[in-house]
């Protein structure tokens, strides 16, 4: 449904298909107490989760590692004045079996920065939230 603003919500299925769309988003997290937000690149996992790879050293590791973070990615077409953005909010955690540690080796996302000591970073799609923004002019009858 579109709202007065040009807004359209988008439902679950919808914003888990844009965010396999697209390479890289933002973690937002908590940092000294305050929000921080850092551009990365992901994956989506089967399960829906959000997953990021960095180095077991990261200051991202110790500060998201058990705690609620949001997710955030989006695309937008300045010349349609269009486009969309998807929030993911849940649990943060780093993933310790070793077994899954191996399959997201191999199928998990790829860092974009060399990485020593590969750890990931999954984060439950407890939450999944979207909007569309439409240009009313092109819209309005």
């Amino acid at each position: 449904m579109l709202t007065n603003d040009g807004f359209r919500s988008l439902d679950r299925p919808e914003c888990l298909r844009l965010l396999a769309e697209v390479p890289v988003g933002r973690v937002v997290y908590t940092r000294q107490a305050l929000p921080a937000v850092l551009p990365v690149n992901f994956a989506l996992d089967p399960d829906s989760s959000v997953l990021l790879r960095t180095s077991a050293g990261s200051d991202l590791v110790r500060a998201v590692d058990g705690v609620v973070v949001a997710f955030e990615a989006d695309a937008f077409d300045a010349r349609s004045r269009s486009g969309w953005s998807v929030v993911v909010t849940g649990q943060a955690g780093v993933v310790t079996d070793p077994a899954e540690h191996e399959r997201l080796l191999r199928t998990g996302p790829h860092s974009w920065m060399p990485i020593r000591d590969d750890v990931f970073i999954r984060i439950e799609s407890a939450m999944v939230t979207g909007r569309e923004l439409v240009d009313l002019r092109t819209t309005a009858g």
